[in-house]
Formats: structure tokens, sequence, C-alpha cells
């Protein structure tokens, strides 16, 4: 991996990371929740590392309520090993709960998915 593709992996991972408070909690089937900005990071800066990933979001819905929110997505994210291989798609629904911080700015506090697993090919 040359320098250029590590920044923009190290960008990406970062400007994502700016979307969650530092206690969300990410909740997907069969596994355990996954509680805490830090446990996100080093699961997603080691998949970034080895992986190339597209993803693509639909907002189907959004509520607001005081400094509360929660948006429905559908999510399609492909991941392809960068040593070779066939790509590996999760497609599905995400629910995530947003809090408005002081600033005026809103994280994610929870988020469950509902991604499945299909094979994109080779």
């Amino acid at each position: 991996m040359n320098a250029d593709e590590q920044a923009i992996r190290t960008l990406v991972a970062e400007s994502v990371l700016r979307l969650m408070a530092e206690d969300v909690v990410f909740l997907v089937a069969g596994q355990p929740p996954m509680k805490g900005r830090s446990t996100f990071e080093k699961g997603l800066r080691g998949l970034l590392a080895s992986h190339r990933l597209v993803s693509t979001g639909d907002v189907q819905e959004v509520g607001v309520s005081g400094n509360l929110a929660y948006c429905w997505s559908v999510l399609n994210v492909a991941m392809t090993p960068t040593a070779g291989g066939g790509t590996v798609v999760r497609s599905g629904s995400a629910v995530s709960i947003l809090r408005k911080q002081p600033t005026g700015s809103w994280v994610v506090v929870r988020d469950a998915n509902l991604l499945a697993t299909g094979n994109a090919g080779t």
C-alpha cells in the first residue's frame, strides 16, 4: 500500500470516528455488543489495513425529539481483500440513535444493523 492510499484510509477512519460518541454501542446479529468508539476504531483500522471498502447508504427516515434522534438507512458495503480474493457484500437496514451535542452537532450513541452477507463474485 502506498503512502497516498494509507493517507486516504486514515482520513476515512478519522472522519467516521468523529460521527460517534465515546460511549457508542453497536449491535450486530450473532455478535456481542461492540462498546466504545475505541473498540470500533481498532476493528475499523484493522479492516482498512487489509480490505478496500466501498459503501453506499440511502436514508429512509429521520426523526428528531429534543436532543435525541433516530435514522433508518439502507446500507450496502462491499469489502475486497487488498491481497486479492473475492468481494464480500453486506447489505440491509441499520437504525442509529443520535444525541445532540452542546455544540449543535449530532453523534451516534447506538447503532443496530441488520446487514446480511452475500458474495459479489470474484
